[in-house]
C-alpha cells in the first residue's frame, strides 16, 4: 500500500494548507483528523489481516502464534511470528549517506539493470536480508527487521527478557553490506558489528544511531558510507536503565576481553619461542596462530572454526563437502602487485558473498564435519611451487587419515611414507596436491608440526605424540575461542535454505543457451535444428554426474547409454559434452564452453541431418549456492 509514503504526502499537504502564518502549531489531533478525512486510517485497518492458522500442531516447540502483515510491493501475505510474551528489538535502516564511490553514478532508468546494495543481518541465530537497492551516493535503504531478544539458558526461554537480562546479552548485530553488479558478481563492501544495548538506556526505549561503515581488507581504515539506524524495543520497556549503567557494563566487557586477549598473546609468544627452540628451521614453517579477518583484526585461528549443524539442509558429510565446493572461489582482492593479500572472512561475510578464499572454504568445511561428529582439523601448509594453502583433515577412530580438498570436494587417504625404509621398498605415489604442512587446528586444539621434515608425504599424523606435534594449551585456546568467552568473537550464523527454484532456473539457462547457440551458428552461416527428445534423454546423465560428486558412487550410466543407442538412428553419430559450473550466467558459461575444442566441435557441427540438443540441470544447495550441469550434444549422418 505504501502507507508511509501516502501519510507523508498528506501531512505535508495539511501543514501547507492549515498552517496560517500566525499559527505555528498543529496538534497530533489535527493531523489524525486530516488522515481520517482522507480515509487512510480505514484503508490501513481493512488491510490488516490476522490469520489464525495453527502452525503449533506441527511444531510443539514453538510457542509463537503467527501474525500477518501485508508487504507494500507484493500481494502475498508475509508471516512473521510475533509473540506478545517475547521481547523484540525493531531495527530500521532509514537510508544511507556518503557512499562516495558512487557519487558519479547516474540515476538508473526504470527497468534498467543496475548494481545493487544488499544488507545482511545476523543476530542470535536469526538471519535477515534487506531488499536490494540501487547503488548510489545516498542509497535508499528503507527496511525494518524484527529481532527477537531472548536467553538461551534453561527456564529463561519462556520469560520475557527485562532490561537487566538484556544488558547481559553481549551478542552484537552483525551487518554485512554486499554489492551485486549487473552480471550478478558479488563484492563484500563492509562488515560491521552493531552494539545495540545503548537502546536500553535511552528515553522510551527508542534510539537513533549513525553507523559509519569501514571498508574491508586493505581498505579497512577507509570509510565507505554511513547508515542511519533506528532501534526500538517492543513491547516498550517498563523501566529503562541509566545510560551510565549501560556504559559501565560495556566498558567492563571490553576490559575483560582485552585482558583475556592480552594473556593469550603472552602465552602464544612463549609457545612460539619454545617451538623455535626445537629447531631454528621451524621459523620458515607455516605455523599460523593468528589470522586477519575482513576488518583487518587479528584473531586466533581457532576462533574461525566451530561445530556447525546444518539442520535438515545437508544430510551427509560428503554432501556438506559438495556444498562447500560449489561456493565460489576468489582470492582476496589486492591493489597493485606483490604477494597474496591475506584475509580470512567471518562466516556471515563468506556466506552472504557466496564466495571466498581457500581458508574460508576449509574453515566452513571443518565446522560442518565437526557438526557431523567427526574429528576434523584445518591443515595449513603449501601446495606445489610453495603456494600457501589450507585444507581439511579427518582422523578416523581406526587411525585412518583423510584429506578433504574444500575447493574441489575431493577426498584423499593419506598413507605416510617412511623415509628410513630401504629404497628397494615400493613407495606409494601420493595423489593429493599438498607438499608441506605447518600446523593443524580446530575449535579446541592447535598443533605445530615439529617433525624433522614438514613434507606431507613423510608426516605422521599421530596428534597425541608430542615429539611430532607441539600442542597449545587447550585451556588457553578455550579462554579466547570458546563461544561467549570474549565479546569480540563474531557468533556463527545458521545456514539458510536455498531461495533458487531449480527447475525454473534450469529452464531459463537452457533457453538462453539455445538462443546463444542458434546465433553463433547463424554467424557461421549454419542453420540449427533442435531435437527436444534427445535433449530430454540427457537428463539422467547430468543427474548421475552430480550424484557421483556428492557420493563418489557412479550409477545409472547403463540406462543412459541404452537410451541414446535407441534414439540415434543407424548410420548416425552421437557426440556429447558435459560441463559443470558454479554460477548461473548463461553467456559466461557459453563463452567458456566455446574454449573447449570438443564442445566447439559439437556446437559448430556441419554435415547432413545435423540435430542439436542441450540440457541444463541446476542442483541447489543452501545459501543460494548451486551446481549447474550443462550438456551439449549433436547427432548427424556419419
Amino acid at each position: 500500500m505504501d502507507v508511509h509514503g501516502r501519510i507523508r504526502e498528506i501531512l505535508a499537504e495539511t501543514i501547507r494548507e492549515e498552517l496560517a502564518p500566525d499559527q505555528q502549531q498543529l496538534s497530533t489531533e489535527d493531523l489524525i483528523k486530516a488522515l481520517r478525512r482522507r480515509g487512510i486510517i480505514d484503508d490501513v485497518m481493512k488491510e490488516l489481516n490476522f490469520v489464525t492458522d495453527n502452525v503449533d500442531q506441527e511444531l510443539p516447540s514453538s510457542p509463537k502464534q503467527p501474525v500477518c502483515f501485508t508487504d507494500r510491493q507484493s500481494t502475498l501475505l508475509k508471516k512473521t511470528n510475533i509473540d506478545p510474551t517475547r521481547r523484540y528489538l525493531y531495527l530500521q535502516v532509514l537510508g544511507g549517506k556518503a557512499f562516495l564511490e558512487h557519487l558519479q553514478e547516474p540515476e538508473p532508468l526504470p527497468g534498467q539493470v543496475c548494481s545493487t546494495f544488499t544488507l545482511c543481518l545476523h543476530f542470535r541465530n536469526q538471519r535477515f536480508r534487506s531488499k536490494p537497492v540501487p547503488c548510489a551516493c545516498e542509497p535508499d535503504f528503507h527496511d525494518g527487521f524484527l529481532l527477537e531478544v531472548h536467553r538461551e539458558s534453561l527456564g529463561d526461554g519462556t520469560r520475557m527478557a527485562d532490561s537487566t537480562t538484556m544488558l547481559s546479552i553481549s551478542d552484537p548485530i552483525h551487518m554485512v553490506l554486499i554489492k551485486t553488479d549487473i552480471f550478478g558478481e558479488t563484492t563484500l563492501v563492509a562488515s560491521y558489528f552493531l552494539e545495540w544495548r545503548s537502546v536500553l538506556g535511552s528515553e522510551n526505549g527508542v534510539t537513533n544511531l549513525t553507523v559509519e561503515l569501514m571498508g574491508v581488507g586493505t581498505e579497512s581504515k577507509v570509510a565507505v558510507g554511513i547508515l542511519n539506524i533506528k532501534l526500538e524495543m517492543y513491547p516498550a520497556l517498563n523501566q529503562t536503565l541509566s545510560q551510565e549503567v549501560v556504559n559501565t557494563q560495556l566498558a567492563l566487557e571490553r576490559q575483560k576481553t582485552a585482558e583475556k586477549e592480552r594473556l593469550f598473546l603472552v602465552y602464544a609468544k612463549q609457545w612460539w619461542r619454545e617451538y623455535l627452540q626445537i629447531r631454528p628451521s621451524h621459523s620458515s614453517r607455516l605455523v599460523k596462530i593468528f589470522a586477519q579477518d575482513e576488518n583487518g583484526i587479528n584473531r586466533p585461528v581457532c576462533s574461525y572454526v566451530k561445530p556447525l549443524r546444518a539442520g535438515r539442509l545437508l544430510d551427509t558429510p560428503r554432501q556438506a563437502a559438495r556444498f562447500v565446493n560449489v561456493l565460489g572461489y576468489e582470492r582476496a582482492p589486492v591493489i597493485g602487485g606483490g604477494g597474496k593479500q591475506e584475509q580470512w572472512c567471518t562466516l556471515l561475510a563468506f556466506l552472504c558473498r557466496n564466495k571466498g578464499d581457500c581458508e574460508d572454504h576449509a574453515n566452513l568445511l571443518c565446522s560442518l564435519l565437526l557438526g557431523y561428529g567427526l574429528e576434523a582439523f584445518v591443515c595449513v601448509g603449501t601446495k606445489a611451487k610453495g603456494v600457501p594453502h589450507a585444507w581439511v583433515m579427518t582422523c578416523g577412530t581406526d587411525g585412518t587419515i583423510t584429506f578433504w580438498e574444500s575447493l574441489t570436494g575431493h577426498r584423499y587417504i593419506h598413507k605416510s611414507t617412511n623415509p628410513d625404509e630401504p629404497p628397494v621398498a615400493e613407495q606409494p605415489k601420493p595423489l593429493y596436491p599438498y607438499r608441506t604442512v605447518g600446523c593443524v587446528f580446530n575449535h579446541q586444539m592447535f598443533l605445530g608440526n615439529c617433525q624433522p621434515s614438514d613434507s606431507v608425504e613423510v608426516c605422521v599424523f599421530d596428534l597425541n605424540d608430542e615429539s611430532k606435534w607441539k600442542p597449545m594449551s587447550e585451556e588457553a585456546i578455550k579462554s579466547v575461542c570458546a563461544p561467549g568467552a570474549t565479546t569480540s568473537l563474531p557468533p556463527f550464523p545458521p545456514l539458510c535454505a536455498s531461495t533458487i527454484d531449480a527447475s525454473v532456473t534450469s529452464n531459463e539457462i537452457e533457453m538462453q543457451l539455445r538462443l546463444l547457440v542458434s546465433e553463433h551458428r547463424k554467424d557461421l552461416g549454419l542453420t540449427t535444428v533442435w531435437e527436444d527428445q534427445l535433449s530430454y534423454l540427457l537428463s539422467p546423465a547430468l543427474a548421475s554426474y552430480e550424484f557421483e560428486r556428492t557420493t563418489s558412487i557412479s550409477a545409472g550410466n547403463e540406462e543412459f547409454q541404452d537410451a541414446i543407442r535407441r534414439a540415434v538412428p543407424d548410420g548416425h553419430t552421437f557426440k556429447g559434452f558435459p560441463i559443470h559450473f558454479v554460477y548461473r550466467n548463461a553467456r559466461r558459461a557459453f563463452a567458456t564452453c566455446l574454449r573447449s575444442p570438443f564442445c566447439e566441435e559439437i556446437i559448430c557441427c556441419r554435415g547432413d541431418q545435423v540435430r542439436l540438443a542441450v540440457r541444463v540441470r541446476v542442483f541447489t544447495y543452501p545459501e543460494s549456492a548451486c551446481a549447474v550441469w550443462i550438456m551439449f550434444a549433436c547427432e548427424c549422418a556419419s
